[in-house]
């Protein structure tokens, strides 16, 4: 039998245990439902966002003291947040919720998209949710997790099916009795529980997304496709068609982009009551397939699957990727917050600090494009700045005998290179000044008018000041990044001119912290992690398409996602009746800022020159030619692992290329025929061009 004093050894043992966190799953559905991101406790707690997220992924735990402290958060989030279908405790039970008494900030009305106001949190004479068991068809996969937020328990969508049968995140199926598009938007916005919550304390919530499939669509009084001479994503129904008399009978209202395949129905304000819907149509082409790859073709659970994970891990879609980008940079830096204004006592939306505000804002001249009306109005004649991604071929004659012999040519293809370049991105955030013979310096954000005709460059390698990858002839405009990397070569130069913005700041971070986060997760939902060797990471990335073809599409409508982003930051305009000098719909915008594009192209191209430059002092190699994030290096065997340079201890050498899944690493995009490749070069061919997945430009286009 245990003596006294070896009971109380074993009681103080427990005793002084470190306390036990609740499962990872539960501290993300704590955090969320009390509206805190990760970045506010890791502020809280002193510790990186970084630190945060592995703790929600269960892939560390947090040390005393910073455990104690987050251990008390938790239990106090526990008390007001129970799990739904757990008892409440006495104190809770027996105490309402105080109302806050910080109003949310209100939106800006664009355009493109009327920001209508949010739907109230608790509206006390919504009707009764219908529970998925009560569906038609049972639920396909494993029943729903806990709803991070109450409001929304069935998620951010639903597609729905000719049937009435409405799918939705974690295989749930919700019966939808609506026969017209009247109907459908009412039962989403009372019965149907679908939405998001906001991504930033100063934002809105997502409004709930319905995707019709073609049966759905022609139930509905819809025409099962468009047809016309222009592609479908941009056609639209007329004003006369009886689906959108019956919403404007009904006193509901369109964008301005009318009844398309992503047509927006929403009402104006009533007090803060949001009211608004999100329609998709699969059979109008909504789902581009090369952003969405197979989606379209899918059965509606899976589509359902899909966008529900492309939902939670980026944001819910509101158009195509493009659209997508650019509306999550605004998500996750809101215009404006609430501010009292000392006069009234009131809350009132005032500026939001590190955000782009609420107007739109001229560019430079140097930075606009040719029809602009900054160029046009003002006859500006100066050159302009042509940031682009790169696209160059090395020179036949400068190709030496050993190279033309190697049997291989290996496309090396950045992952998401442009996503890596927006990380910690200095941008400017407030109007540009001119100013005359600056003193250059590398932290401030702008455009300089500089020569660089004299800085000497490997010819071997592309000119890192070029997209063409020629050397610069004469004094022209650069970003910011380019100058400071030919001050890094060891340069000294006066620029003539500059535009520079006085307000700076990383805007782009939680946008580059969100997409990161989506992309490593889905890859490790493929089978591609970050403990893999090189040799395991690239047998993983040859089949990962085939492991699971729906987190494929999540992973290539993320790519998507980044690249149309940036690209639309400096949308063209659209349509035949557009005349040079006239403003098009996207200058309504803040976020029209061709200067943060080129910053993030800037900086990726620069990025890639480095890394060119560091391979070639490794490895004596110099590369065959590169395209945007792409680069064909001359090989002895198939692989990248032939060529790239590791220690003696296996390790990857660092400055130069690297394998692996995080944004910046490279993976192997193409192998073609070394022959092959110097014969069509001679004819002036970009080999570049036949590697898979090469693209030369970001789209800016919708």
């Amino acid at each position: 039998m245990a003596s006294e004093e070896e009971l109380f050894a074993s009681v103080d043992a427990l005793l002084n245990e470190e306390p036990r966190l609740p499962p990872p799953a539960e501290r993300a559905r704590l955090r969320e439902a009390a509206g805190i991101t990760q970045a506010r406790l890791a502020t809280a707690l002193k510790t990186t966002t970084q630190s945060v997220k592995n703790w929600e992924n269960g892939r560390s735990e947090p040390k005393s003291p910073r455990l104690d402290a987050y251990q008390r958060l938790l239990n106090g989030w526990a008390a007001k947040y129970p799990a739904p279908g757990a008892a409440p405790t006495a104190s809770v039970a027996a105490s309402a919720p105080a109302a806050s008494t910080e109003p949310a900030a209100s939106g800006v009305e664009t355009a493109d998209a009327p920001q209508a106001p949010a739907v109230a949190a608790a509206a006390p004479a919504r009707p009764a949710i219908r529970p998925a068991a009560t569906s038609r068809r049972p639920a396909l996969k494993k029943a729903a997790q806990p709803a991070a937020d109450p409001r929304f328990p069935h998620g951010p969508l639903a597609v729905l099916d000719g049937d009435g049968c409405a799918y939705g995140v974690d295989g749930i199926v919700l019966d939808c009795p609506a026969s017209t598009v009247v109907e459908l938007v009412e039962w989403t916005l009372r019965e149907s529980g679908l939405g998001a919550p906001k991504l930033n304390r100063y934002g809105k919530d997502s409004d709930p997304l319905i995707v019709l499939t073609a049966a759905a669509a022609v139930k509905l009084g819809l025409p099962e496709r468009l047809e016309g001479h222009e592609q479908r994503r941009s056609l639209r129904l007329p004003e006369d068609h009886p689906v959108v008399k019956q919403v404007v009978k009904a006193k509901w209202r369109l964008t301005q982009r009318g009844f398309g395949p992503w047509a927006r129905i929403y009402r104006k304000a009533q007090g803060r009551d949001r009211q608004c819907v999100q329609l998709a149509i699969l059979s109008w082409d909504a789902l581009d397939e090369r952003s969405w790859p197979g989606v379209a073709e899918m059965e509606p659970a899976d589509v359902a699957r899909v966008l529900s994970v492309y939902a939670q891990r980026v944001i819910t879609p509101r158009g195509s990727t493009a659209v997508s980008g650019l509306e999550l940079m605004t998500a996750l830096r809101p215009p404006t917050r609430a501010v009292r204004d000392e006069a009234s006592g009131n809350w009132v939306p005032g500026h939001n600090p590190g955000s782009l505000g609420t107007e739109p804002m001229d560019p430079a001249p140097p930075e606009a494009t040719p029809e602009h009306p900054v160029v046009v109005e003002s006859g500006w004649t100066g050159g302009f700045l042509n940031e682009e991604a790169y696209q160059w071929v090395r020179p036949v004659d400068l190709l030496t005998d050993e190279e033309c012999t190697l049997p291989f040519a290996v496309g090396l293809d950045l992952n998401t290179a442009f996503l890596a370049a927006a990380a910690r991105l200095v941008v400017g955030l407030s109007a540009p000044d001119h100013f005359v013979s600056p003193k250059f310096n590398p932290k401030i954000p702008g455009s300089w008018l500089v020569d660089l005709s004299h800085v000497e460059v490997d010819p071997r390698l592309p000119s890192p000041f070029t997209p063409d990858g020629t050397r610069p002839t004469e004094p022209a405009w650069y970003q910011t990044h380019t100058i400071a990397y030919a001050q890094e070569l060891g340069y000294n130069l006066q620029p003539l001119e500059a535009y520079l913005r006085r307000e700076t700041g990383a805007y782009l971070d939680p946008w580059h912290d969100r997409l990161k986060a989506a992309y490593v997760d889905t890859l490790v939902d493929l089978g591609v992690t970050k403990d893999l060797s090189d040799a395991e990471f690239l047998a993983a990335m040859e089949r990962h398409k085939d492991v699971d073809p729906a987190m494929a599409a999540v992973l290539a409508a993320i790519k998507a996602t980044v690249k149309g982003g940036i690209g639309k930051l400096r949308e063209r305009p659209q349509g035949k009746k557009y005349q040079e000098g006239e403003r098009w719909p996207a200058l309504q915008r803040p976020t029209w800022r061709p200067d943060i594009r080129a910053a993030v192209i800037a900086k990726a191209r620069i990025n890639m020159h480095r890394k060119l430059r560091n391979m070639a002092t490794m490895t004596g190699l110099y590369p065959l030619a590169v395209l945007s994030d792409c680069v064909v290096y001359p090989s002895p065997g198939a692989s990248p692992l032939d060529f790239l340079p590791y220690a003696a201890s296996g390790k990857p050498q660092p400055g130069g290329f690297r394998l692996g899944p995080t944004p910046g690493l490279a993976k192997l995009e193409g192998v073609q025929s070394m022959l092959w490749a110097v014969d069509l070069m001679e004819q002036g061919y970009n080999p570049a061009r036949h590697i898979k997945g090469g693209d030369a430009v970001l789209d800016e286009g919708e």
